[in-house]
């Protein structure tokens, strides 16, 4: 294909209508049409294996070979960098390299921060500026903690980052939230809130809320930079749009306001992501955003077969908010889908393993053909077990990264330092690793001068005799200072890995790994230096734009899914959040149980039940060819086996689409719950974790309320002790925990407990005579 050369100062080339329509070769027609589509606002509805990214791809390539945008005129926002990398790379072999160099390609995140680095001096902050992780946040606020007195053990850090970080993402600044706090923690996080962001800027730093919110903040207060980029980007495009929270949101409708040009793609039914922030009404609203939007609907599922297809279309049709869409596929009809039915999570486990061993060996799969998902992290501790009892290699995703582990974090931490002397989260982490002589005393007398003479913490660390040290710690930190001067003298002008290779070596962290001459300390001193071979690697693949600054932000910027391996011979464990985008040959979907899929405190609000319902969907959708699904009657919940019943979602399926282990019929049960309410009598449940016997045979509190009433509806009535005043179900306020709705209760009199799921914590478990519940409902 020919390959066209587009310059700043001249048009784009008028392409012949064949080199253009040869960029539609290969697409369907609903696909065609979203290609052809180019101008004003439209939304592709993508149902999942509908070759969505193919059609983007495809969509940008075209405006090129039209000649209807020039390569930078072109902007595209994904959620991975592995997304991003992949459109790229197509979009490289429809129109060549060369024109598909001045497109701006990325994550959110990635994009923002490249354009702050450019524009960020407008609002204060260095072009090297750090970019904090939540690690690297909390060391702050914890700081702050003790400053202000807030109590961690009544507030614990992740619980005040987590919301000062929902703030951030609705656009609510320190002073507003703290209007707004209507509870303990919102009240303390609204304490916290001002100080937090004064010391990220003082430190030159921005968390990843802030890479979304300060380029709206740039935008608002600078119309001129705003105006640049809207005359820029005519052809803004936005991957996966169910998932955007309300600041990018905001930044998508700034920067589309001059040219309308806004291209959305995705699925409502795989929005599963409100936990972070994500607003579904975001692409339910699209059309009354945008009135004059085209739509286009991707249906044609290219990836699994019609069975498992029928079967996510009988999940998802329970949901009340969804945009109109019908999938079909030319696939063959398949194999049913599989029902295994375990006595315990173990037993559970085993038939896993079993069937995978069967598929391996009887059909010939390998190993990275299949996946194995559940709801909760806990869950894969027996899967795990089975796996290695049976000698199946199998990778966990989602457990500590690399860039995560400890080791990883102090070298990088120096190596920030380098490029940012004010960072003082990184500075915090390694002034004292290894041992040189700057103990918590000097720390906090360096940090107290800091704040009591304005300065930065580079600052005071350079007129550190004047802290009040004495000698030998003034000596100390000197030494340090030096060390790190030294180097950011030379952070422009060496090459990143020579830079790093030198610093690590000269901090002594490889001799303190070496010292102790564990197995576990050997492994973490071939990761540091393996973390050397991957700044080597990227500087000699960056050419001139290998420097240690865009190293370091491109580490900081990893998401989830970049880190997931294809070429892994190896079984994948992960949580469904985590298979978003993916797909395999074989799924598993385990623990489909009341009180863990779907969640027990989804249960009790039917937007949160839809949720969990679109996650169950996700799930189901990245099987192509064999889907099994499984539940146990018994599991640890609490510390002891507790019975279990099965997941309401197994109930709403066409029993016509699935067969037991046993190759016999599945039998639904007949009725459905309802969110928000007990369960209907055919269910014989009493609430999500605990049932009329559990199986060891102890007292479980009776039933009450007349018996059947209301349709049959059955609930538990605690009137012993301390749980007389309770029910599963009320809502009810804790002093410092908030509203919360009771899921559960146990024991009698002194040892009555409740289980309550609270809006600001999450699920907690109380024992009622000491935890100062109030009804509210």
């Amino acid at each position: 294909m020919r390959q066209y050369k587009l310059s700043f100062d001249e048009p784009a080339d008028a392409a012949r209508p064949d080199e253009a329509e040869q960029i539609l070769q290969g697409l369907n027609p609903a696909q065609q049409e979203a290609v052809r589509v180019t101008d004003g606002p439209v939304l592709i509805i993508a149902g999942p294996g509908s070759g969505k990214t193919r059609t983007l791809t495809h969509r940008i390539a075209y405006l090129i070979a039209a000649g209807k945008a020039r390569p930078f005129e072109i902007l595209a926002l994904t959620f991975t960098n592995k997304a991003a990398r992949e459109m790229k790379e197509r979009i490289e072999r429809l129109v060549g390299p060369e024109q598909a160099r001045g497109m701006w390609m990325g994550t959110f995140h990635a994009t923002f921060a490249r354009l702050l680095r450019i524009e960020g001096e407008r609002i204060g902050y260095t072009p090297d500026f750090s970019i904090y992780d939540p690690d690297d946040s909390q060391r702050i606020l914890r700081e702050l903690m003790d400053r202000y007195h807030v109590d961690g053990k009544q507030f614990n850090v992740r619980m005040m980052h987590a919301l000062i970080s929902s703030a951030k993402n609705r656009l609510v600044a320190p002073g507003e939230y703290a209007r707004l706090a209507a509870t303990p923690a919102q009240e303390k996080a609204a304490l916290l809130y001002g100080p937090y962001q004064e010391a990220l800027r003082k430190a030159n730093a921005m968390d990843f809320d802030d890479l979304l919110l300060k380029p709206i903040e740039l935008f608002r207060q600078h119309a001129d930079v705003l105006e640049k980029y809207q005359h820029r980007w005519r052809y803004l495009h936005i991957d996966e749009y169910q998932d955007t929270n309300h600041a990018q949101y905001v930044l998508a409708k700034l920067l589309a306001a001059r040219h309308k040009n806004l291209c959305v793609v995705g699925d409502d039914a795989q929005s599963i992501y409100a936990f972070r922030g994500a607003d579904i009404t975001n692409i339910l609203s699209f059309q009354r955003d945008y009135p004059e939007a085209k739509t286009v609907r991707l249906e044609q599922n290219y990836r699994s077969t019609k069975t498992i297809l029928r079967l996510a279309d009988a999940i998802i049709r329970h949901n009340q908010d969804q945009l109109e869409k019908s999938l079909w596929t030319e696939n063959s009809d398949g194999e049913p889908v599989t029902l295994l039915e375990a006595i315990s999570e173990r037993d559970e486990a085993q038939k896993v393993e079993r069937t995978i061993r069967d598929l391996h060996v009887r059909q010939g799969y390998t190993f990275r053909d299949f996946a194995v998902l559940y709801r909760t992290n806990a869950q894969s501790r027996s899967l795990e077990e089975a796996l290695r009892r049976g000698g199946l290699p199998y990778r966990v995703v989602g457990g500590v990264s690399f860039y995560q582990r400890r080791e990883i974090k102090d070298a990088l931490a120096y190596l920030r330092l380098v490029v940012n002397p004010n960072d003082e989260a990184s500075l915090r982490r390694v002034i004292n690793y290894p041992t040189r002589g700057i103990g918590g005393k000097t720390q906090e007398a360096l940090f107290d001068y800091a704040r009591r003479e304005g300065l930065g913490i580079w600052q005071a660390l350079e007129r550190a005799e004047e802290a009040g040290l004495p000698a030998r710690a003034v000596s100390a930190v000197e030494a340090f200072r030096f060390l790190i001067a030294r180097h950011a003298a030379q952070a422009t002008s060496r090459p990143a890995d020579e830079l790093a290779r030198d610093l690590i070596r000269e901090s002594g962290i490889l001799d303190d790994l070496r010292r102790d001459d564990t197995p576990e300390n050997l492994v973490r001193w071939e990761n540091v230096n393996e973390l050397l071979n991957a700044i080597a690697e990227f500087t000699a693949g960056a050419g001139e734009q290998g420097t240690l600054s865009a190293f370091l932000q491109e580490v900081s910027l990893l998401t989830d899914a970049d880190s997931v391996d294809d070429d892994e011979n190896r079984v994948t464990l992960m949580t469904l959040h985590a298979s978003k985008g993916l797909e395999f040959p074989v799924v598993f979907i385990t623990g489909l149980e009341e009180g863990l899929f779907p969640l027990a405190a989804a249960a009790q609000d039917r937007k949160d039940l839809e949720e969990e319902r679109r996650l169950f969907y996700v799930g189901v959708t990245r099987a192509e060819r064999h889907l099994y699904l499984s539940y146990a009657r018994s599991r640890y919940r609490y510390g002891e086996q507790q019975p279990a019943v099965r997941s309401r979602f197994l109930d709403e399926l066409d029993p016509d689409l699935i067969r037991t282990e046993a190759g016999t019929a599945f039998r639904p049960r007949a009725g459905r719950f309802q969110a928000g309410a007990g369960a209907t009598d055919t269910y014989d449940r009493i609430d999500p974790h605990y049932y009329r016997k559990n199986l060891r045979g102890e007292k479980k509190p009776r039933t009450g309320g007349g018996g059947q009433r209301g349709g049959g509806e059955r609930r538990i009535v605690y009137d012993e002790g301390e749980g007389g005043a309770f029910t599963p179900g009320m809502r009810v306020e804790h002093p410092l925990f908030g509203e919360g709705k009771v899921l559960s209760l146990e024991g009698a009199g002194a040892q009555a407990k409740a289980v309550v799921f609270f809006k600001e914590v999450g699920q907690k478990k109380l024992v009622l005579k000491f935890a100062n519940l109030r009804r509210i409902g």
